[in-house]
């Protein structure tokens, strides 16, 4: 078994879409970054990658490569399961938080579980998606800007 964390941070602008875990939540601000800035998803795959030891999303899908400027990170996390599978593990459990003064994640959460748990071949009963404020403190509370962090357990199949 091995254990593996990520955490990935972006700041919110005007004129881009909001996507955080697969799903597009309306809001004024988006998140800034090369792909789509989906900064649960970029944490979970940091979390995973972690977990196997090879290194993070920026070794694997660097921001200095155009072919993955504006890319769909769950096309990414697709990437990152096949170098999962090819590397003979499986998840054993998933758990992640977004940090975010708003919008509101309760109502979404579910979705991105689904997405999550399709996109890495694995029961909805093992990926846990959980969100907090910081009570209007720091980046995160000021709305500048959303994180997340990750924390995975994979098991070897062999």
């Amino acid at each position: 078994m091995r254990i593996g964390m990520g955490y990935d941070v972006h700041r919110l602008v005007v004129g881009r879409d909001l996507i955080i875990g697969g799903v597009t939540i309306p809001h004024t601000y988006g998140l800034l970054g090369h792909s789509d800035a989906d900064v649960l998803t970029h944490a979970i795959m940091d979390s995973l990658l972690g977990a196997m030891a090879l290194g993070d999303i920026g070794k694997h899908f660097p921001d200095t490569d155009n072919n993955y400027k504006g890319a769909n990170s769950i096309k990414l996390l697709e990437e990152v399961r096949e170098i999962m599978t090819s590397n003979g593990y499986e998840i054993v459990n998933l758990d992640a938080t977004i940090i975010a003064q708003a919008p509101k994640m309760a109502p979404h959460i579910l979705e991105m579980r689904k997405i999550i748990g399709k996109t890495l071949n694995t029961s909805i009963d093992n990926i846990n998606i959980k969100a907090t404020t910081e009570e209007g403190l720091g980046f995160t509370g000021e709305e500048k800007g959303i994180s997340a962090q990750s924390i995975c357990l994979l098991m070897s199949k062999a």
